[in-house]
């Protein structure tokens, strides 16, 4: 699984924070993690620190607060995922078809007006 960021990728200012490149495997390790981490710990999810993403270039820390503010971020490096509890639940139905069987689809994660969406995309190249 690969970690990156898409810059004003339509001309009107918005941004993609993807996920990409990965299997059924991946997402279902990815979704474990989010369940047990966030939903279940309520602790911060840092994917630097996850050995199957590859956060080279970029880094992504999904974090619980009391409102749904999508992907925040100071230096377009390190990005936050900040969500309800409720958001990050609406995420694992979400999460859910990655990880019964592999396909082509693609999936934004939340649903927000945000400059800066979240893509989770399994069959998705680096641009």
């Amino acid at each position: 699984m690969e970690l990156d960021y898409i810059d004003n990728y339509n001309g009107l200012h918005e941004n993609i924070v993807r996920l990409f490149d990965f299997n059924k495997a991946e997402a279902i390790q990815f979704r474990d993690l989010i369940q047990n981490v966030v939903i279940e710990q309520k602790q911060k999810l840092d994917l630097s620190q996850i050995d199957f993403i590859n956060t080279e270039d970029y880094n992504l820390i999904f974090g619980l607060f009391k409102t749904d503010e999508g992907i925040l971020t100071k230096d377009y490096r390190t990005f936050f995922c900040i969500l309800t509890l409720n958001g990050f639940k609406e995420m694992l139905r979400l999460l859910a078809p990655f990880c019964v069987k592999d396909t082509k689809a693609h999936q934004y994660l939340y649903d927000l007006d945000t400059p800066t969406d979240l893509l989770f995309a399994p069959y998705a190249t680096a641009i």
